[in-house]
């Protein structure tokens, strides 16, 4: 397996209910020397075509269809010009992700953006594969209705997205859109995986299954309190 993980850190902003939020986001590039399948191009195209180099691009995966992972997504994709590469996003994220591309189509008052749409409909139990890795798609709603981690026994990885951050369950912005179902969904994710395998978030700093596995029980404790948001 010649598979290896490059990570960008990216700076923009995201739009919650109406409100903006400045956000450092974590792009995963996942392959080899010749190929790669991109996950959550966020905010800055150019950083992130820059670590690509020459590769060929597979695949771009949302791991959600929160704005911040759609800014890039376009540019990412189509970086060959002669065939660009299928976006997928979870279709219970088919909604955000038409908000998004009919507001930048009002912004950029270009009718093309409107009717936009994804080219892979992502399901639970989905494979993708580049460079001798797979990467198993695991449905996990609660950040969003189709917010989605990628795990990868030959690389010992999760892809958490905004799903899971280092000692909390991940958001954006200063609420979480549904945290009992989050927490649930991140029960279920990490009860079955290998203790030691490294959990690389949408946001901030890596952690491991064990790590946030341990804490997950005064995450659900705390949920129970109305006035948590934590």
């Amino acid at each position: 397996m010649d598979a290896r993980i490059d990570k960008v850190v990216t700076s923009g902003k995201v739009t919650v209910d109406d409100n903006e939020y400045d956000v450092e986001s974590n792009t995963y590039i996942v392959g080899d020397d010749d190929e790669v399948i991109v996950i959550d191009p966020a905010n800055d195209a150019e950083a992130i075509l820059k670590e690509i180099g020459e590769r060929e691009v597979m695949a771009v995966i949302c791991t959600d269809g929160r704005d911040h992972h759609l800014g890039a997504v376009l540019e990412i994709a189509e970086a060959d010009e002669e065939e660009a590469a299928p976006i997928g996003v979870h279709s219970r994220d088919r909604l955000l992700w038409r908000q998004y591309f009919r507001a930048l189509a009002k912004k950029e008052e270009d009718s093309e953006f409107k009717d936009l749409q994804p080219d892979i409909d992502i399901e639970d139990g989905g494979i993708f594969e580049i460079a001798g890795a797979q990467l198993e798609v695991m449905h996990t709603p609660g950040h969003t209705p189709g917010s989605i981690c990628l795990y990868s026994e030959q690389l010992g990885v999760l892809f958490s997205g905004d799903t899971l951050h280092k000692g909390r369950p991940g958001r954006v912005g200063e609420e979480y859109h549904d945290l009992q179902e989050q927490l649930n969904s991140i029960g279920s994710l990490l009860g079955p995986l290998p203790k030691d395998t490294r959990v690389l978030p949408g946001q901030g700093d890596e952690t491991t299954v064990g790590d946030e596995d341990s804490q997950w029980e005064s995450w659900f404790a705390l949920a129970q309190e109305p006035s948590s948001e934590d």
